[in-house]
């Protein structure tokens, strides 16, 4: 069938469409400008609540030149901050993670100046008398904007920029309104460094095309995904198999399959609030770009955030994150499912770095889309209206 724009609900391209220009994967200038621009005027994923169980636990996150701290305040609350003392600049917290020996105080290890964790005052410095015309109230520390959202944690450089899940996620946060992500814990992280643009690793996420190639397990598993699309309404002729039970043509896992697993069993540790036709689609998805997505299955929940460390060096951390009664059955093999993600995103990371390695031939000047790379498309536009091109 021809590709025609009156299709109903056909979600494909009509038409040939530029990817953006190759140079934009390598140039340090480029990278440079997207640093300051789609990764500091955007919520970024930090880590997970429980990381800060009590007031005094910080975690710091470095992005591109800027590096943030958050601390649990005394009041409970998470709060945000530069990672720099307003004295001479140094850096606060040296540590990823950690306990300040004072629940109350961020002291700079350089020369003491002391801060309020609840709002960043400064509280005192270490001179013997501070300067006539010296005024404490003036150098606190620089606010960042903190929210915790079910259990997860974001924060935004903009200390004004108010939290708002509907437009904060591009796959909607409300797909997951039946997970239970307050409640759910960590049982296993997974860090990774790829040779490639975090760009390139967005624009593999949002496309099936390579999965055959890439990935024979998980078209095994996901049998939509063998055709080459991530939605039934992919291709031009959807409408003709809208009644069929074939999971090649309505989505969801394979017959007999429940998750993302090494043999697609929940091992009776599935998630009772999701519903069946949740179940039935056999997984979940909500993203925010640029720094992370959420993928959610019958029994476990993954967490997958991404930081650029350079123009072609990109850091993914994956988080497992399961029902606590799950972690606690001794039964439960949490191999099963970590082993199936981790091949998964080890197959997309050589993807990934092939990609990247092509992108600097002095002819190419910029890739096309063809009609199943819509969402490209999407995130295409939003790196161009990040930039105000």
């Amino acid at each position: 069938m021809s590709i025609d724009s009156d299709t109903p609900l056909y979600n494909g391209l009509t038409a040939s469409v530029p990817g953006l220009p190759a140079a934009w994967y390598f140039d340090p200038a480029q990278h440079a400008r997207e640093m300051a621009t789609l990764w500091r005027k955007n919520w970024l994923y930090v880590a997970r609540s429980e990381v800060f169980p009590k007031p005094g636990a910080f975690r710091t996150l470095t992005v591109g030149d800027q590096n943030y701290l958050v601390v649990r305040g005394r009041s409970g609350s998470l709060r945000g901050f530069h990672n720099t003392c307003r004295h001479r600049g140094s850096l606060l917290c040296e540590a990823i993670e950690g306990q300040l020996s004072s629940s109350g105080r961020i002291v700079c290890p350089y020369h003491q100046w002391t801060y309020d964790t609840e709002d960043g005052v400064l509280l005192r410095t270490s001179s013997f008398a501070e300067p006539e015309g010296f005024d404490k109230s003036v150098h606190g520390l620089f606010q960042v904007a903190v929210v915790e959202w079910r259990g997860c944690v974001f924060l935004h450089s903009d200390f004004d920029t108010p939290w708002d899940a509907n437009t904060a996620f591009q796959r909607p946060a409300d797909n997951f309104a039946n997970f239970p992500l307050e409640t759910m814990v960590v049982g296993h992280t997974w860090h990774a460094e790829m040779s490639c643009n975090w760009k390139t690793f967005w624009e593999n996420f949002n496309e099936c095309l390579h999965c055959p190639a890439v990935h024979p397990e998980l078209t095994d598993l996901v049998p939509l995904y063998g055709r080459r699309i991530i939605h039934p309404r992919d291709v031009p002729d959807w409408a003709d198999h809208v009644q069929s039970n074939d999971p090649r043509y309505r989505g969801g896992l394979r017959d007999g399959a429940e998750t993302w697993s090494v043999d697609g069993s929940v091992q009776g540790q599935a998630i009772q609030s999701l519903t069946s036709e949740e179940l039935a689609r056999g997984q979940t998805y909500a993203s925010t770009w640029p720094s992370v997505f959420i993928a959610g299955y019958a029994d476990h929940v993954r967490i997958v955030s991404l930081r650029p460390l350079g123009p072609e060096r990109t850091e993914l951390v994956a988080e497992w994150l399961f029902q606590p009664e799950t972690l606690a059955d001794s039964t439960y093999n949490l191999e099963n499912v970590v082993d199936f993600g981790r091949l998964v995103m080890e197959q997309d990371a050589k993807a990934c770095e092939l990609n990247q390695r092509g992108l600097h031939a002095a002819p190419l000047k910029a890739g096309v889309l063809m009609p199943e790379e819509y969402l490209l498309e999407r995130f295409h536009n939003w790196v161009r209206a990040g930039l105000d091109l």
